[in-house]
């Protein structure tokens, strides 16, 4: 039998009994955050079942004929409109799905190359003084309040773009989608820097003997065996993009136009359910519409889950058969 001056640390025996409350106490902390999500997406859909009943459907889709060809001669497509306030509401999601997917776009068109640099020099090229500098002060922006992000990028941000870049609309979906992009940058390079520094220092002390320099030694070697933890940083990027408020609530100029554009104003989802929430009247058809988009939310952020484990699998399985 062992004991401290054997330079063995003594062990009490084990409590079946304390084991038994802490695994019970995970087992139900598990549980219940599966059943509260399960619960608000019920309660959320629930909400939203109402605009699939042939009544609400009815008051829906009534449009005035005589409306309808006056607008579609001024080449406005009453069908592709968010007026839900109008004399004829119309409930077009597509300007709120396209102003989504346009902000979340040009922020990871924004926030990715930054991020992913920034993770690849803090990993790789920045000396230890450095990389404890670099590390928390970019992350010290995911603290930061999105309506703080929100109200630089209408005072300052727009301003600045308009002037430089000559825009029409001073609120767009660029001044957005760059300010979603400040939001995004810590989530991307922490999953990615992370992913570096978990690998080997082996493999890039093997790469150096042979006479590669320490940009072969990222590019080639450290970038492509990090690449599932980057491309999941990605993703928990644009989950972020997707469904945040605020910041697009405050400096994308909320105009739900159906245009190209990148430079145009938009709404997105999310903005909608904040602005028209507190307004609306309680069990009318905008009402569940509005529940209606944040059931399509919640199932969009699924579908960009499940989309990115999958990617991260196969990834993961082709970077394993080119080592074996």
């Amino acid at each position: 039998m062992t004991d401290s001056n054997q330079g063995t640390l003594p062990f009490k025996p084990k409590s079946k009994l304390f084991e038994g409350i802490g695994s019970g106490i995970i087992r139900v902390s598990a549980f219940t955050a599966l059943i509260g999500i399960f619960l608000i997406f019920v309660f959320i859909f629930k909400e939203a079942i109402p605009i699939f009943t042939s009544e609400a459907v009815q008051e829906t889709a009534s449009l005035d004929k005589m409306v309808f060809k006056q607008e579609f001669r001024e080449g406005r497509d009453p069908l592709w409109s968010w007026a839900p306030n109008s004399r004829q509401p119309k409930f077009s999601l597509m300007p709120l799905v396209l102003g989504s997917i346009k902000a979340a776009v040009i922020a990871m068109l924004f926030a990715v190359p930054l991020a992913v640099g920034a993770a690849i020099y803090s990993s790789e090229f920045a000396s230890k003084r450095w990389r404890e500098f670099i590390k928390p002060i970019i992350e010290i922006l995911a603290g930061i309040p999105s309506v703080v992000l929100g109200f630089f990028a209408l005072i300052v941000m727009a301003t600045v773009f308009r002037e430089v870049f000559g825009f029409t609309y001073r609120l767009n979906a660029f001044v957005a989608g760059v300010a979603l992009g400040l939001a995004v940058i810590p989530i991307v390079f922490t999953v990615a820097e992370d992913a570096m520094t978990s690998i080997p220092q082996s493999l890039r002390q093997a790469a150096l003997a042979v006479g590669a320099n320490k940009w072969q030694v990222s590019m080639t070697m450290v970038l492509p065996a990090a690449l599932p933890g980057i491309a999941a940083g990605v993703v928990l990027g644009f989950g972020r993009a997707i469904g945040e408020t605020m910041i697009v609530l405050m400096a994308s100029g909320n105009a739900p136009l159906t245009t190209a554009s990148l430079f145009d104003s938009i709404r997105t989802m999310s903005a909608t359910i904040a602005s028209e929430m507190g307004e609306v009247v309680v069990g009318s058809t905008h009402y569940n519409v509005l529940f209606f988009i944040g059931t399509l939310l919640f199932i969009f952020t699924f579908i960009i889950n499940l989309g990115g484990d999958l990617i991260l699998r196969r990834i993961k399985e082709r970077i394993q058969g080119k080592v074996t």
